[in-house]
């Protein structure tokens, strides 16, 4: 059995039987999302086909997840629970944004590895005003679309929610009082005399640590990893992503879109919870 989950706002009915009618089978409107249950083995190419052909999400839930079991979500910071990339706010106030940048966009396409790239990065913020921190907080950082939804549709289920981030526990910990988040993970700035040094303190939260994250919050939670969504948007997510046993890849770069089990790219975050079969 294949279960296919459509969603987005540009979605019909007539879509639903088109695709239905290239497998045979039938479709169940549902509130936010419709569903298409069939016995055929359907392919990974012929998925892509329809995505080619269609302006909204169409994912097939791997066999071996039962949505109905899941007890955890652990998901990204940056450019996926919120909209910007911390960081690369931050360097603005100390005028080196499009150095930063270019760094945050090479670490998410893989081609740098995630620790070397952070500390770059971090390095060129030495000597900004601790205070340029709450001003990205206040004026730019953004949940993105459908976040507040999600999480509300999870923790309604008693599905444990937890943030994990390359990025820095100033803000992790504000999201986490914020939303009631579950647990959180993050890089500390180090600061002296109210300026960050350009430092990272203690060990690099990168692509492994959120990966172990994930591990030890099962065994913590007494639950198997197949029991948890992951959900990121760059490469140093795909550890973590693999351990879990439904992997969702947020408006991701190409390397992640390819390597998770599902992808949303016209959903909001809530499209999450399409993907669970919950209204």
């Amino acid at each position: 059995m294949t279960t296919l989950i459509l969603q987005g706002t540009a979605l019909t009915q007539h879509d639903a039987q088109a695709i239905c009618s290239q497998i045979s089978a039938k479709y169940n409107v549902l509130q936010h999302y419709i569903s298409i249950e069939t016995d055929s083995n359907i392919s990974a190419d012929l998925i892509e086909q329809w995505r080619q052909q269609y302006n909204f999400d169409i994912n097939a839930i791997p066999n071996d997840f039962l949505a109905s079991k899941t007890k955890l979500l652990v998901t990204d910071m940056d450019s996926t629970l919120i909209n910007i990339e911390c960081v690369d706010e931050i360097a603005d106030f100390i005028n080196v944004k499009p150095q930063v940048a270019e760094i945050t966009e090479a670490a998410m396409r893989g081609e740098i590895d995630f620790e070397t790239s952070l500390r770059q990065r971090v390095s060129l913020l030495k000597g900004l005003d601790v205070s340029a921190l709450e001003r990205v907080y206040e004026e730019r950082l953004q949940l993105n679309p459908g976040a507040e939804l999600m999480l509300k549709g999870l923790q309604q289920k008693n599905i444990k929610t937890a943030l994990v981030s390359g990025g820095f526990t100033f803000f992790t910990e504000r999201l986490k009082q914020r939303l009631g988040l579950d647990f959180t993970m993050a890089n500390v700035l180090a600061e002296y005399k109210g300026k960050l040094t350009g430092e990272v303190e203690g060990d690099i939260c990168g692509a492994q640590a959120k990966a172990d994250f994930l591990l030890a919050h099962c065994e913590k939670l007494d639950i198997l990893p197949s029991q948890v969504v992951a959900m990121g948007d760059g490469a140093n997510d795909l550890l973590m992503m693999d351990e879990a046993g439904l992997s969702v890849a947020y408006h991701a770069k190409p390397t992640v879109q390819q390597q998770a089990n599902t992808a949303l790219n016209y959903c909001g975050l809530d499209g999450v919870l399409g993907l669970l079969q919950l209204n």
